[in-house]
């Protein structure tokens, strides 16, 4: 009589079979249960063992005509835990404990099988592994994950002949939020951290401009709709996706894309040019007077210092001039008030956009403004760097000094040749503060008007390219915007030579004293 191992030996075949003949990952497991256990069964009656092949193909044939029979009439769990009658037949009572064993190893196997052939595809075209990297992650030969990958490409080819052309050539998201909450993105992850796989970031993308249903998620992917429906759960729970319509999900939060900066390439500066000359003598006033305050300018060079004002004026006009809607955020499931965005773009297009870091206390604020061009960057900021920070201004030295230690090298504190500390980051007072809003208003008032009238119709234009159910994500957006367009205003100044570009490590942020 042939040794039952050899069916444990093809339960890697079973279920690749199971999966082609079935709808979902739970089907394919009780499938391949059911074929396993039954040739366990018969196995005794198999006496020629060259007949092995066909025997077992010719009970995984009926086994799966009478199973999908009956999943198709109630699409219900079915039991695969062996029948109490099944070894009532004298012929197999003797044999029953040897066989309750296989069976339990079997039931292992297949729990193994079902996550290693979930997990290969995305683990190679998703994550990106080698078969070296993935037999190393999984403790399993290289040869049989090279056996199981090729299964599973023949799979795909066979449930998805008209599969999309994209399908296996992933795209990258960068995910990030925009908000409030207590995260530092190490004991504390921030919530885009558990969206991130490369699986999930595909299917948000592909229902990002429009509804798809889990089989067309499935297609545009390339892997079976089982996979879809892992993550989507999670992308429902952590509220990436919404239900749009029964069966058909869509991503809820704006994805940026090249057809955003080719828009604003295309059309903003062409309707900025009517006044940009009066701005930039406007910027010239403003940094002509401002020169004259005597704030702590953390020894920057007047064509830096240019850059800051600019930012500061403009962000002042938008808190005075700015009359486009804001809708607030709303808390999410973990209680804080935030949303997310996502990123693909390519680089070769720049939308609009003046981002900035921004604490406040009652004692003091700190803004970092991100994305002019030319300007470096540092790592984020945190409380301990700005009470050293200030500790420094306000008494030349301070007594934290681990925190010391860690702003200087993250570029926020300088230690001289003689021992003491310049903080780099230029300083306002309030009363130095309201002297230099004073001056922004004296020369952008004036021009308010019209630049409010031309920011409005460059953003009709721009909300219709994000899709209707984000029309709150694109009105702060556009909000933003209003300020925003000082970074039109500084890349024609840059290109026509109107201004100097800033200096290599020239980092553009402010601390604000309150008291």
């Amino acid at each position: 009589m042939m040794n039952v191992g050899k069916i444990e030996g093809c339960a890697e075949r079973v279920y690749g079979y199971a999966v082609n003949h079935t709808f979902s990952r739970d089907e394919a497991d009780e499938l391949s249960q059911e074929i396993l256990f039954t040739a366990v069964r018969e196995l005794p009656r198999l006496k020629d063992e060259s007949k092995f092949e066909p025997w077992l193909w010719g009970i995984a044939a009926n086994i799966t005509k009478s199973f999908r029979r009956r999943m198709g009439k109630q699409r219900a769990m079915y039991s695969y835990d062996v029948p109490n009658d099944i070894f009532q037949d004298e012929q197999y009572s003797d044999k029953a404990a040897e066989q309750e064993e296989e069976y339990d190893r079997l039931r292992t196997k297949i729990a193994m099988l079902s996550a290693m052939y979930r997990d290969i595809i995305i683990l190679y075209y998703y994550d990106g592994l080698s078969t070296k990297q993935i037999s190393d992650k999984l403790k399993i030969p290289e040869g049989t994950i090279t056996w199981r990958l090729s299964e599973a490409r023949k799979k795909l080819k066979k449930e998805y002949d008209n599969m999309n052309e994209s399908a296996l050539k992933p795209v990258k998201l960068i995910i990030d939020i925009y908000g409030n909450g207590n995260y530092d993105g190490k004991s504390v992850p921030f919530p885009s951290a558990f969206i991130n796989d490369a699986l999930s970031q595909n299917i948000l993308y592909h229902c990002y401009e429009k509804p798809c249903s889990i089989e067309e998620l499935a297609k545009l992917c390339g892997v079976p709709a089982y996979y879809i429906e892992d993550r989507m759960e999670n992308l429902v729970n952590r509220e990436a996706v919404i239900e749009a319509s029964k069966g058909k999900y869509q991503t809820d939060f704006v994805i940026w894309s090249d057809k955003y900066g080719i828009y604003c390439e295309e059309n903003a500066e062409k309707a900025l040019l009517p006044i940009m000359d009066e701005l930039l003598a406007a910027l010239a006033n403003i940094a002509r007077e401002a020169e004259e305050i005597d704030f702590y300018k953390a020894g920057k060079n007047e064509a830096d210092l240019f850059y800051l004002y600019g930012c500061m004026a403009f962000s002042y006009a938008s808190e005075h001039y700015n009359n486009l809607p804001y809708p607030g955020l709303q808390r999410k499931y973990d209680g804080y008030a935030w949303r997310y965005a996502g990123v693909m773009e390519t680089g070769k297009h720049h939308r609009i956009h003046l981002c900035t870091w921004n604490f406040n206390s009652k004692d003091y604020s700190y803004t970092n403004y991100l994305g002019i061009n030319g300007m470096a960057f540092r790592v984020m900021i945190n409380d301990a760097y700005i009470n050293a920070c200030i500790d420094i201004l306000q008494h030349g030295s301070t007594e934290d000094s681990d925190a010391a230690a860690c702003a200087i090298r993250d570029g926020y504190i300088r230690k001289e040749p003689d021992g003491s500390f310049s903080v780099m980051s230029p300083a306002f007072s309030k009363e130095q503060k309201e002297k230099f809003d004073a001056i922004a208003d004296k020369y952008l008032a004036p021009l308010m008007p019209a630049y409010s009238k031309i920011v409005k119709e460059f953003l009709a234009g721009y909300k219709k390219l994000f899709p209707p159910h984000l029309n709150d994500d694109a009105d702060r957006v556009c909000q933003n915007m209003f300020r925003g367009f000082y970074n039109v205003l500084v890349q024609y100044a840059q290109r026509t030579q109107k201004i100097k570009m800033p200096s290599p490590d020239c980092v553009c942020d402010v601390l604000l004293l309150k008291s």
